[in-house]
């Protein structure tokens, strides 16, 4: 565990409303889990900061150990983990996704 990154990690998750840590970007995602992570997001129709941890080794090695989530892709608001793909998709087809981007984004 490097605290240098997980201070850099804290750091996008306060200074981006949205941010989703994941492997590949939006536009070429590079694991399934993570496409359809990044197609949620899009049709949430949402401005979101997106971090490939493919690229980012450091962050890819460290970010688990930030809130205790072993797995990819990860999802925060407002600075709160939301959880990885399952809770999206379950969020999203519940509509509580939806008005948690509205209201974190509203504010």
């Amino acid at each position: 565990m490097n605290q240098e990154v997980l201070d850099r990690i804290r750091q996008t998750v306060t200074e981006n409303s949205v941010v989703l840590f994941m492997k590949g970007t939006p536009q070429f995602p590079q694991c399934g889990f993570s496409n359809v992570a990044a197609q949620v997001m899009k049709a949430c129709n949402v401005e979101f900061a997106a971090v490939n941890v493919l690229m980012e080794r450091d962050v890819f090695e460290n970010l688990p150990y930030y809130a205790n989530w072993p797995t990819f892709p990860q999802l925060y608001i407002k600075g709160d983990l939301i959880g990885g793909v399952d809770i999206m998709r379950e969020m999203y087809e519940k509509g509580e996704l939806q008005k948690l981007l509205e209201e974190a984004l509203s504010a």
